[in-house]
């Protein structure tokens, strides 16, 4: 069975507001930086180089605020791949705390796209089937 990619985080001053929780924008920074992770670590595709010549916008973004994560938590952060198309990815996600209670969760749809040469134009382009085979290990 597959396994979602997982990581971890530590909840630092600079995540939280004047209350000591998360400050809803820092929830978002660290999903975009597991999507990265994601595509770097497990999908060897950094961001660094696929940003050259393409990309992988954020289309859709669905979240749920379940609870407050607070200053110095270990947060688990997991994605999964619930849909994978021609040229998306519709994954799911969330992240626990240290007893296990979902601090947040939803679902990101990411596209893969293409520029012309000179960026002025951008189109979805469909992945190439090593990718898609890496990105189908993660469908759950």
């Amino acid at each position: 069975m597959n396994q979602p990619f997982i990581k971890q985080e530590k909840i630092r001053f600079q995540h939280v507001d004047y209350a000591g929780i998360v400050f809803y924008p820092r929830f978002l920074e660290m999903l975009n930086c597991l999507v990265e992770d994601w595509f770097e670590e497990a999908l060897e595709r950094p961001f660094s180089k696929m940003h050259e010549t393409n990309g992988i916008p954020t289309v859709d973004l669905k979240v749920q605020f379940k609870k407050a994560a607070r200053l110095g938590e270990i947060l688990t952060k997991k994605l999964w791949v619930k849909n994978l198309g021609g040229a998306s990815i519709l994954c799911g996600f969330s992240f626990e705390d240290e007893k296990n209670a979902i601090c947040l969760e939803g679902e990101v749809t990411l596209v893969n796209v293409a520029f012309n040469e000179d960026r002025t134009d951008i189109k979805a382009a469909p992945f190439s089937e090593e990718m898609k085979n890496k990105i189908a290990s993660f469908i759950i």
